[in-house]
C-alpha cells in the first residue's frame, strides 16, 4: 500500500546530524527517516524518506502523536535537541553521532539518542525498524540479553543497546511504549558493523553511562571545532552554522565535501528531477576555499583541495566532474523502481550519470582553487603543477566545444558563456600562479588563448542591444550562472554590462523576489523551484556593486528559505513555501557564507 504523497513530512521538517562518516535526518516528529552508516553514500539503514512503507525508521515520539515541538542545535554543535510539549507534560530527545579525537581514522559510526523527561508524565512510543539496502531487506533482529540486540541482513549489521525495555516484533522490529516522568532519562545506542562480526557471537555492549559520556564528549568536540571560527564577522552565528553543516557533509578520512546528504529528493514534487547528490563536485572546491578560509577553517578547505589532487590521479585524462567521497570514479546511475520516492517522486536514483558529462567549467574551478590555495600559503608542488599545466592545456584545447555546463543539463550541449569564462579563468589564474611563484609553462600560448576566449565572449556571448551577457552563444536568454562572472575575475563587479546583467537576471528569472537558475528547456519534463544559491549570488553581486539596500532585501528573502534550524535545501518553492531538492545542500551553505562575507564589507566600503 502506497503512502499518500501529502502525508510525507515536508523537507524542512528535518534536522541533520553527522560524524563525518555517517549521516542522518531527524524529523521534528522525533523519527530518523534517513540514515546511512559508515559513508554518506552508503545504502540506507533507515530510509522511509524515499518509501514510507518500506524504508524503515527509528522513532521516539509522544504516543498520541500530538505535541507542540520546539527544537534547536546545542550551541556551536551538530547535536540536535527536540522538545515535545504535550498536554501531559514535556520531554526532550537529544540526537547526535558520537564525535571524539581520533575518530577520523577510527570511526565508531555511533548514533546516540537520549530521552529525558522534563515535566509531568508523557506516554512515549519508541520504534526501531531497520530496513537495509534502501528498504529492500528486512533484517533479522535478535536479543542478546542485558538489553542488547543485533539486526543483521546481508553484509550489514547494527548493534542496538538501550536501557529501554524494548521488545522484538515480527523478528524485524523493536518497540516499546512507556510513561516518561520528569527527571527520567533513557538512552538508545545504535552502532554499525559488518554482519559477519555480529553472527555468531556476542556483540560488545554499550552502557547508559557510556552513552552519556559520548554525548558530552561530542558536544565538547563540536564546540572546540566551531570555536576556531573568526570572531569578528557580523551575523557570525549564521555563518558558523553553515560552516558546521559543511563540516557534517565532509568525509572525515578523505576531506571530500559531499554536495548533499540525500538522494532523489525532488526538484519538482511528483516529477522526474530526482538526483543523487551524495558525491563531491569539483566546482564546489573554489566555493569551499573562499568561504571556509574566510571563516578560519583553512584545514578543511585545504583538505578538500588535497582530496581533488588524489581523486584526479594527477592526469587530465582521469579528470571528472565529480567523485565519490572516497575518491572513486565510477558513479553509474541506476534506478530503484521498487521504491515509491519522496511524495511519489519517481524514479529514485542512486549514482549520477552527470559524472560522464562534458562540463568545461571544471578547468577554471581547479585552477582557481589552486590560486586561492597559493594565496593562503599552499602553492602547488612540482608534481601538482605539472598536472595543472595539463588542465590549462585541456581548457585551451576544448574551450571552443559545446558542453553541458554548470547546471548539468540533459539536453543537447551548448556554448555556455559561464563555461567559456571558466576556461578563460583557467588561463588567467594559471598565469598568475606561474608569474608569482616562478613556475614554468607555455605562458605565451595561455595569454593568447585567454585573449581569444575573451574576444569570443565579447563577440558572441553579449546581447549588444541590451548590453548584457547571455546564457549561451547566440542566445538572448540569461541564467543565474552569469552572476558568477565577476567572482571568477572575468569582469569587474561595476562593469556596466555586469550591472545591466544583474538587473536583467533579477527581472527575467524572478520568482517572488528569488532567483531561478534559468527558464529554458533542459531536456527534462516539468519545472523546478528557485535555486537557493543563485539568490545568494545575487546578494554578492549587489553588495559588491554597493547596492546595499537591495542586497540586504534579497538576503533576507534568501535567508528565509532556511528552516528553523538554519538548514538550506537545494531549491525552494516560494508560493507554497516548501523546500525542494536534496538536503542539506552544500552549495546553498557555501553561497550563504559568501553572501554574508560580501555584506560584511559594507562597513569597510561605506554605504
Amino acid at each position: 500500500m502506497r503512502r499518500a504523497p501529502e502525508t510525507y513530512p515536508p523537507i524542512d521538517a528535518y534536522g541533520f546530524i553527522s560524524d563525518g562518516h555517517s549521516v542522518a535526518l531527524v524529523c521534528h516528529s522525533g523519527s530518523i527517516d534517513w540514515c546511512c552508516f559508515g559513508q554518506i553514500d552508503a545504502t540506507s539503514s533507515f530510509g522511509r524518506l524515499l518509501d514510507w512503507e518500506r524504508g524503515g525508521h527509528c522513532r521516539i515520539s509522544p504516543e498520541s502523536g500530538e505535541a507542540r515541538v520546539e527544537r534547536h542545535y546545542v550551541d556551536g554543535s551538530l547535536v540536535l535537541d527536540t522538545h515535545f510539549l504535550c498536554d501531559e507534560g514535556e520531554f526532550r530527545v537529544r540526537d547526535a553521532f558520537a564525535m571524539r579525537e581520533g575518530g577520523r581514522e577510527d570511526p565508531h559510526c555511533h548514533l546516540l539518542r537520549q530521552i529525558e523527561g522534563v515535566r509531568g508524565a508523557v506516554p512515549v512510543c519508541v520504534e526501531i525498524s531497520p530496513r537495509f539496502d534502501y528498504g529492500t531487506l528486512k533484517p533479522w533482529v535478535r536479543c542478546h540479553g542485558a538489553r542488547l540486540w543485533t539486526a543483521i541482513g546481508g553484509e550489514l549489521g547494527l548493534v542496538i543497546a538501550s536501557d529501554l525495555p524494548l521488545e522484538i516484533e515480527n523478528r524485524h522490529d523493536l518497540c516499546v511504549r512507556l510513561e516518561l516522568h520528569a527527571g527520567d532519562r533513557r538512552r538508545l545506542s545504535i552502532r554499525s558493523a559488518p554482519s559477519h562480526r555480529l553472527h555468531p557471537g556476542e556483540p560488545p555492549a554499550v552502557t547508559p553511562e557510556e552513552v552519556d559520556r559520548s554525548m558530552e564528549e561530542t558536544i565538547a568536540w563540536w564546540r572546540r571545532w566551531s570555536g576556531r571560527a573568526a570572531a569578528d564577522l557580523p551575523r557570525g552565528e549564521q555563518a558558523v552554522r553553515s560552516a558546521i553543516v559543511l563540516k557534517g557533509l565532509t568525509c572525515a578520512p578523505t576531506g571530500a565535501i559531499a554536495a548533499a546528504a540525500t538522494t532523489s529528493l525532488p526538484e519538482q514534487l511528483g516529477g522526474e528531477r530526482n538526483w543523487d547528490y551524495r558525491y563531491s563536485w569539483v566546482r564546489d572546491s573554489s566555493f569551499a576555499l573562499q568561504s571556509l578560509v574566510a571563516l578560519g577553517y583553512e584545514k578543511e578547505a585545504i583538505g578538500f583541495r588535497y582530496f581533488l589532487e588524489r581523486a584526479t590521479a594527477g592526469s587530465v585524462d582521469e579528470l571528472a566532474v565529480m567523485y565519490g567521497v572516497d575518491g572513486r570514479h565510477r558513479l553509474t546511475e541506476i534506478e530503484l523502481p521498487e521504491l515509491d520516492g519522496y511524495r511519489g517522486s519517481r524514479p529514485v536514483r542512486i549514482g549520477n550519470d552527470a559524472h560522464r558529462q562534458v562540463q568545461l567549467d571544471i578547468y577554471g574551478d581547479l585552477i582557481e582553487t589552486a590560486w586561492r590555495s597559493a594565496r593562503h600559503g599552499e602553492p602547488p608542488g612540482d608534481d601538482y603543477w605539472q598536472f595543472l599545466v595539463q588542465v590549462v592545456e585541456e581548457a585551451c584545447r576544448r574551450w571552443r566545444d559545446p558542453d553541458h555546463g554548470i547546471w548539468e543539463v540533459r539536453s543537447e550541449p551548448e556554448h555556455f558563456v559561464h563555461s567559456k569564462a571558466s576556461c578563460w579563468s583557467a588561463c588567467h589564474y594559471a598565469l598568475r600562479i606561474a608569474e608569482q611563484f616562478g613556475l614554468e609553462g607555455p605562458l605565451d600560448r595561455w595569454r593568447s588563448e585567454r585573449d581569444e576566449i575573451r574576444a569570443a565572449i565579447d563577440a558572441r556571448g553579449v546581447d549588444r542591444d541590451r548590453g548584457i551577457f547571455v546564457r549561451s552563444f547566440g542566445s538572448r536568454e540569461v541564467d543565474g550562472a552569469l552572476l558568477l562572472l565577476p567572482r571568477m575575475g572575468f569582469v569587474d563587479w561595476d562593469d556596466e554590462r555586469m550591472r545591466r546583467t544583474v538587473d536583467v537576471v533579477r527581472e527575467e528569472l524572478d520568482a517572488d523576489g528569488l532567483i531561478r537558475r534559468y527558464r529554458t528547456d533542459d531536456g527534462l519534463h516539468g519545472k523546478e523551484g528557485v535555486f537557493v544559491a543563485c539568490s545568494f549570488w545575487l546578494v554578492e553581486c549587489l553588495a559588491s556593486q554597493r547596492r546595499w539596500a537591495e542586497a540586504e532585501e534579497v538576503f533576507e528573502r534568501a535567508r528565509a528559505q532556511a528552516n528553523d534550524l538554519g538548514l538550506f535545501a537545494e531549491q525552494y518553492a516560494p508560493r507554497t513555501r516548501t523546500m525542494l531538492g536534496n538536503f542539506p545542500q552544500a552549495l546553498s551553505h557555501y553561497s550563504h557564507i559568501t553572501a554574508l562575507l560580501a555584506l560584511a564589507e559594507k562597513g569597510g566600503r561605506g554605504a
